[in-house]
């Protein structure tokens, strides 16, 4: 049984329940809970925040309305900078505030008009100016004629307008000292040209596709030249190689640096190599410019046969015509090397350099070729116009006269030149149709982008500039004036590499130079592989260096090996000399003397051939040697030979 006083207060409890009104119940808990409280509070405030936003989203489209239509008007204002302006009438800027305010309370905000008003300063005349000017006035004053105005802040828009304008000069019209360049239909007015080199950043990453045969080497020296007197990095090959592992397709672990991780950025890659795109711009940032050139397949063909005559499509024909006589039956694409008889600028692209069978197919692989070659590369030279190449390169690069200046290198002999006839020409054109086409088509283009940039009256002065440039370079660098067999180079670091049947030209450089004349002339002369060689050096001097003392202890190695086995034969056949003379008369002593020197300068002969120095004087000592034994024998030396079993 529960105590009296329990009973009593669960009995009052019910009464209250069952009188009470379940709404008043319900608001008497959710008060008296805290959790409760805050709760209902938050969602109070939420509610509240939502209702705020939304206004705000109906006020906007309100505001902005205004700003649009002011926006419009102003973009479509003349804003043609090229011609000059006599000077800026300040008074008319101030009534254009008097309708730069909104429907809604909060006033338009002024600094987008100042940025707006700067940019569209640069008029004609003033009467256009002044037109401009009314006609916004009357524009917005329709769009805001039920807002009263605000009144502007002047010193505000001076002081905005002042500093946008404290660096630009004001030019005068009736200045003699402007010189006005004839107008024509073909040329670009050469405001336009100065306002772009003024705005044109000289352009750091660069990738060039170095193609065979096409006047890439001197390109190459160019870039290099740039690269090394601005400190640029280079995307060298690995372990020193002269080129990218080609005609492997390449990859980005190929450049030196790249697995080491000792390079953060490369600025330029220029080396020969199968064109990869995926490849390359793993490796490449992504503002890199990317360029290549292209020469006709007809001359084009005539060299590589020459240069390349060891290949095994080249090595059994005797001449160019009894190769495409044979329709290319010695050519065999399973063979190494033979991707340079056909179709090698398009190999050189990373493509497919089969010739198709008909002319369907021709037509549909050209397109895909030439397709795939514009989408990788904005600009393409072309050899046989080099001079007008080196200009457009200079205006796509942002770069001077100066950077582009050279000499021609890696160029071959006129007497080692043979032109073909049209009957040979026309069939090196159906034997490589897909750069045939190519050619064709970069051919076209690249005349007409000169015509939609420079003109063809600015690309002649320019060009002028350029030769004039490059003869005051030859007359103050070269002692022949030009260009010299290999024979007669007298430096024989500078020689360029020999290949095949082709005689590859060099420089001398004149007598006298200062330091900084000699170093410019010996940058503008320098082969290929040298400078490939220094720039590595200059890259990964540790790498070099580790190098270097690796091949000379296998040089030095080498040479005493050889040197060893050239005193050993000289010994050998001294004592044969010597006992013949003891056994024979005189002339039996003399012909064995003689056989025994021709065995020995056999001897010396291959071991020079191996790499030996130090064979040369060994081996006059020796013949000194010989004919004083021969007119001179000492019974003494005799006695001593007969003690040695014969």
């Amino acid at each position: 049984m529960l105590p009296p006083r329990r009973i009593t207060g669960r009995e009052r409890r019910a009464f209250n329940w069952r009188t009470t009104s379940p709404w008043t119940t319900c608001v008497r808990v959710a008060c008296c809970s805290r959790l409760r409280f805050m709760w209902f509070t938050l969602m109070v405030l939420t509610v509240l925040c939502m209702a705020l936003q939304m206004l705000g989203v109906v006020r906007q489209p309100r505001s902005s309305k205004v700003l649009k239509l002011v926006s419009e008007q102003l973009v479509k204002m003349p804003t043609d900078i090229h011609r000059p302006v006599k000077r800026i009438d300040w008074e008319n800027l101030g009534n254009l505030w008097s309708v730069s305010a909104t429907t809604v309370e909060e006033p338009v905000d002024q600094h987008y008009f100042i940025q707006k008003i700067g940019e569209s300063l640069n008029l004609h005349l003033e009467e256009e100016r002044d037109q401009v000017l009314k006609v916004t006035r009357t524009k917005l004053t329709s769009i805001t004629k039920d807002v009263p105005p605000i009144e502007p802040n002047k010193l505000l828009l001076d002081q905005e307008v002042d500093k946008r304008f404290q660096h630009q000069p004001i030019i005068d019209e009736n200045d003699p000292e402007i010189q006005k360049p004839p107008h024509s239909d073909n040329d670009t007015d050469q405001y336009t040209l100065k306002s772009e080199a003024a705005t044109c950043q000289p352009k750091k990453r660069i990738v060039f596709l170095k193609t065979h045969k096409t006047a890439s080497s001197t390109i190459l020296n160019i870039l290099y030249r740039y690269g090394d007197s601005h400190n640029l990095t280079f995307a060298l090959p690995l372990n020193m190689h002269s080129q990218l592992f080609y005609p492997a397709f390449f990859a980005a672990h190929f450049v030196e640096g790249v697995r080491t991780r000792s390079v953060k950025e490369f600025h330029i890659l220029c080396n020969h190599m199968r064109f990869s795109s995926q490849e390359v711009r793993k490796l490449m940032p992504k503002d890199t410019f990317y360029f290549s050139i292209l020469r006709n397949p007809v001359a084009m063909m005539e060299s590589l046969f020459v240069y390349y005559k060891a290949i095994p499509a080249f090595r059994v024909v005797k001449s160019l015509e009894e190769f495409l006589n044979q329709g290319g039956r010695s050519y065999n694409t399973s063979v190494p090397n033979n991707h340079y008889a056909r179709n090698i600028l398009t190999f050189d692209f990373g493509l497919d350099n089969t010739a198709p069978v008909n002319d369907t197919d021709l037509d549909r692989r050209s397109a895909e070729v030439i397709t795939a070659v514009e989408r990788d590369f904005p600009l393409i030279l072309i050899s046989e116009y080099f001079d007008e190449s080196l200009v457009l390169l200079k205006h796509a690069l942002c770069w001077s006269l100066d950077d582009i200046s050279s000499f021609r290198l890696n160029s071959r002999s006129e007497r080692s030149r043979r032109p073909l006839n049209a009957e040979t020409a026309e069939r090196v054109k159906q034997w490589n149709s897909l750069d045939w086409r190519l050619y064709q088509h970069f051919n076209a283009t690249f005349w007409k982008r000169i015509d939609s940039t420079l003109g063809r009256t600015q690309l002649r002065r320019e060009v002028e500039l350029l030769r004039a440039k490059r003869t005051k370079l030859e007359q103050m660098c070269l002692q022949e004036g030009g260009a010299v067999d290999p024979v007669q180079v007298k430096d024989s670091s500078l020689k360029p590499f020999q290949y095949g049947a082709a005689v590859i030209q060099g420089y001398n450089l004149r007598l006298g130079l200062n330091n900084d004349t000699f170093g410019l002339c010996q940058r503008l002369i320098t082969p290929e592989l040298q400078y490939t060689s220094a720039l590595y050096t200059k890259q990964f001097p540790q790498l070099a260096a580790a190098r270097a003392a690796v091949a000379k202890k296998i040089a030095a190695s080498r040479n005493i090996a050889t040197h060893r086995a050239v005193k050993r034969n000289i010994e050998t056949y001294v004592r044969i000399a010597v006992t013949n003379n003891t056994s024979h008369n005189n002339t039996n002593t003399a012909i064995g003397d003689e056989h025994g020197l021709d065995v020995l300068r056999n001897s010396v002969v291959r071991s020079e051939r191996q790499g030996s120095f130090e064979v040369h004087s060994v081996t006059k000592r020796h013949r000194k040697g010989d004919s004083d034994k021969r007119t001179t024998q000492k019974p003494v030396m005799n006695s001593n030979i007969h003690k040695e079993p014969h």
